[in-house]
């Protein structure tokens, strides 16, 4: 598919895509708590496994995610099948 540029549009601007790609000097300098990191990958993995988690799991996932780091690893290699 073609895109064209018109004089309104900067050249990286099209139809599906209208946001400029971002600038790496912009990035936060952010980092998550192991907790914080633990419980978006035990999301994403739930997720990912095809178990869209219920609104009363947030305090289950909560707990979950404060585990030491091999329980998680073990929760995350069990959800998606895979040998570590």
């Amino acid at each position: 598919m073609a895109h064209t540029t018109t004089p309104d549009r900067p050249s990286w601007a099209h139809d599906d895509f209208l946001l400029p790609p971002p600038n790496p000097a912009q990035r936060l300098n952010l980092t998550l708590a192991p907790r914080d990191v633990h419980r978006l990958e035990l999301h994403a993995a739930l997720t990912t496994a095809g178990v869209a988690p219920m609104p009363g799991d947030r305090e289950a996932i909560d707990h979950l995610s404060t585990l030491p780091d091999y329980v998680h690893t073990a929760l995350h290699r069990w959800l998606t099948h895979t040998t570590q």
